[in-house]
């Protein structure tokens, strides 16, 4: 195994997670651990026993934080932000990250763990408001800050334009990029893009971290013979995202971990968790195969810049929070897509930055069927 490239897999506190992974622990197999530290903030409430696995890999700088709850593009500031910082900055005491990440895209619901995580127009006004987030995160954590490159995307416009604005959001704080492979693989999927052009639509020198997972398939009303590709982690990684990781690892000169997600749903059954640590070991062949080929990359470029502090302002657009308020609203309650254009079309929505109308119906169907399984808590 190169020593610049470490392997390693999302760990929660899930009884399914920890039993499929156990025999991968026990044969020294994890190099590293990404916690999903908001889905249960508590310090207190981490049984010992994970507390100390989790101090191993700590002790060891193999130990990365992944938000999820913190809704970096949120136009209105909210207490819920201000306790979230709060407690990371905590944890951080108890337990040092050698990065902290989160994901691109706002949270709809009434706290941390309620709503949709959905996409914003890539304008001038969520740039200001991300780049202060991410600062805010930065000033918590005090150690390097990235985002995870967006799962689902209305259009292809917004595919093809993520990647730029990115770089932009993410310079001001010396950021770093989550390379998830799957959800490249839904892109390319959803809106019929090659992998070569999609990849190299992103800063590639600032991919620190890249994730595997699997995911679904589900079935277009809109039209019947279109199936979309969901990243529901719930499933085998696809033999297609195997092969993109062999040719993303040479492409990312500054890339330290390769992590491997699944959730616990989907280890229910000894055969599933037999996968998941097959799945496991042949990225850890693949890193062994093609990490020679990378350069040695410079574990601290992302450190946090010296003097740089959050202003006491937070940045806030009230025309930007109505916006998400009223498509929350209506992808939640839509009772289809037609109902649901008919919404955006009657609301302010309408001819506005987040260019509703270039949404293609199948994209906004599945839009639905996201917020409305999620808008009751995760």
């Amino acid at each position: 195994m190169s020593p610049s490239i470490h392997t390693g897999i999302a760990c929660n506190l899930d009884s399914n997670i920890i039993t499929a992974a156990l025999p991968l622990l026990e044969q020294e197999h994890v190099e590293a651990i990404e916690w999903s530290f908001d889905a249960l903030f508590n310090w207190n409430e981490v049984p010992a026993w994970f507390r100390d696995l989790l101090q191993v890999f700590a002790d060891a700088g193999r130990l990365t934080g992944h938000g999820i709850f913190f809704s970096i593009f949120s136009a209105r500031w909210s207490a819920k932000q201000d306790l979230w910082l709060e407690q990371l900055r905590q944890l951080n005491r108890e337990l040092p990250f050698d990065h902290v990440s989160e994901h691109f895209g706002f949270m709809s619901g009434r706290d941390f763990h309620h709503g949709a995580p959905l996409s914003v127009p890539l304008t001038a006004s969520t740039l200001a408001i991300g780049q202060d987030r991410l600062l805010r995160i930065q000033d918590a954590c005090q150690c390097p800050v990235g985002l995870e490159n967006l799962a689902f995307a209305f259009s292809l416009e917004e595919v093809r334009q993520h990647g730029a604005f990115l770089e932009q959001l993410l310079e001001p704080v010396n950021g770093f990029i989550i390379l998830d492979l799957h959800n490249l693989y839904c892109q390319m999927k959803n809106f019929d893009l090659g992998f070569d052009a999609l990849v190299h639509s992103y800063p590639l020198h600032r991919v620190r971290e890249i994730h595997i997972s699997g995911g679904s398939w589900e079935p277009s009303t809109i039209i019947p013979t279109r199936n979309i590709r969901r990243d529901t982690h719930d499933d085998a990684v696809p033999e297609e995202v195997f092969e993109m990781l062999a040719q993303t690892i040479a492409l990312c000169p500054a890339l330290k971990f390769i992590f491997l997600e699944q959730l616990g749903a989907g280890l229910h059954t000894v055969s599933q968790q037999s996968q998941f640590r097959s799945d496991y070991l042949r990225i850890c062949e693949i890193v062994k195969k093609h990490a020679p080929a990378v350069a040695q990359g410079d574990a601290e470029s992302f450190s946090p810049r010296p003097n740089l502090q959050p202003p006491s302002a937070h940045i806030q657009d009230a025309v930007l929070y109505e916006e998400q308020r009223r498509l929350s609203r209506i992808l939640e309650t839509a009772s289809d897509c037609q109902d649901a254009r008919q919404k955006l079309e009657s609301s302010i929505l309408k001819n506005s930055a987040w260019q509703t109308e270039a949404w293609p119906d199948y994209m906004l169907e599945t839009a639905l069927r996201i917020a409305q399984k999620w808008k009751d808590g995760f």
